[in-house]
């Protein structure tokens, strides 16, 4: 892939739990970039869903290959064709037995995703897991895409969801040249008092990192073992994926 005029580090860790069970990891991410066109998705397949990583894998890459050809303009009604070009690759999936939606529960995955373009950017989301933009250093100044939750902490919200329309939420951004994307596993490290504010010890030492080291495996590398630190598994033991934007 490109990238011509941006940096993107991305990585996955298999979270505590899936590990003693040998369940692989069930998040994905996929990004795509055209000139300054950027799009970037992060997903997480439901631990509690046979094929999650399925549907999590096929959510990120339709997105990919759909919106890298929209614009700010078309872009809310080509998320809605991306979610729903996603959901027909499921229902004919081969792991699908009776080819209908209602089998789609089997492939259960969130939707955290940005586009951006000279200088304007959206969030699209379904579920848990967040976005945040801001510019470099500015920590107290974000604008975030949250998790959304149901009843219980431990329920979210899933594109194979029959009435998944009404819970796809967009963000709108600008004037700010760092993007990060990460699934749930991740943001209880990231955010306190109910999203209102950045952890100090987390996000900010990543992006402090991450904008000086200029060697990409070196990057990814730290960015992997900080996700898979035995402090990190043992607080939350889901699986765990964070991608990084730096704009120029």
């Amino acid at each position: 892939m490109k990238q011509k005029c941006h940096h993107i580090i991305a990585t996955s860790v298999c979270g505590a739990l899936h590990k003693a069970k040998e369940i692989p990891c069930q998040d994905y991410y996929c990004f795509k970039c055209s000139g300054n066109k950027i799009v970037a998705m992060v997903s997480d397949g439901a631990g509690s869903a046979k094929y999650g990583k399925i549907g999590a894998k096929i959510v990120c890459e339709t997105f990919c290959d759909i919106l890298i050809n929209s614009n700010l303009k078309n872009i809310k009604k080509d998320v809605i064709k991306a979610v729903n070009s996603a959901r027909e690759k499921l229902t004919f999936h081969r792991y699908n037995r009776s080819k209908t939606e209602a089998e789609l529960i089997n492939f259960s995955a969130t939707v955290i995703g940005t586009f951006y373009h000279n200088g304007q950017g959206i969030f699209f989301h379904i579920g848990d897991g967040a976005g945040i933009a801001f510019s470099k250093g500015q920590y107290e100044n974000f604008i975030i895409s949250e998790p959304e939750n149901g009843a219980y902490s431990c329920e979210t919200y899933f594109y194979t969801m029959p009435d998944w329309k009404s819970s796809l939420r967009f963000t709108p951004y600008e004037g700010v040249n760092r993007i990060a994307l990460m699934t749930d596993g991740v943001t209880g490290f990231v955010f306190v008092e109910d999203n209102q504010k950045i952890r100090q010890n987390f996000l900010i030492p990543i992006a402090e990192y991450l904008d000086n080291e200029k060697n990409n495996k070196k990057a990814m590398t730290a960015l992997y073992n900080t996700l898979n630190d035995y402090k990190a598994q043992r607080l939350n033991p889901d699986d765990k994926t964070i991608l990084w934007i730096k704009l120029q």
